[in-house]
């Protein structure tokens, strides 16, 4: 009797582990159930059979979780059960802004580097070619550069 309550466990425990990683991933209800179910099995194998048939049962779960790991791996689960939509989106946020090298605009934060600013009437992300900018502060654009625009201080 005792055998079949371990094997019962045992199963119980592999097939809640099964449902853990691919239906519900995550810390959830049954992956603690896999886990307890899993341990108990070892706990009493040791506790009411022995340190022969604990040991043997402590195999058992470890060579069934690696087993089953592998065989899913292998069997190309993951790859039915996992997303395989491209994104082919470009952010480009030039796009319909005519901004060329020369034009000069206000600032309307502080350029740490990186900053926003207003040129020829569009809000846009500049990054600051001279250091730091404060807001307000007139500034030119000096080079655009992969959709990135690089700024100085107008009048520099």
């Amino acid at each position: 009797m005792e055998i079949l309550i371990i094997i019962a466990l045992i199963v119980a425990g592999l097939i809640l582990f099964l449902i853990e990683v691919f239906l519900v991933p995550g810390i959830t209800l049954a992956g603690i159930a896999s886990a307890c179910s899993l341990l108990y099995a070892i706990y009493y194998a040791f506790s009411d059979m022995g340190m022969q048939a604990g040991f043997v049962t402590l195999g058992i779960v470890v060579l069934g979780i690696i087993g089953i790991t592998v065989w899913v791996m292998r069997s190309k689960t993951v790859d039915r059960l996992s997303l395989k939509k491209e994104l082919n989106y470009q952010h480009n946020p030039l796009r319909d802004i005519q901004i060329k090298a020369g034009d000069c605009g206000i600032s309307t934060t502080r350029l740490t580097l990186i900053g926003n600013a207003d040129i020829n009437g569009h809000l846009i992300e500049v990054q600051s070619a001279d250091g730091f900018i404060d807001e307000g502060t007139p500034i030119e654009v000096t080079r655009i550069d992969n959709n990135t625009v690089y700024v100085k201080r107008a009048g520099n």
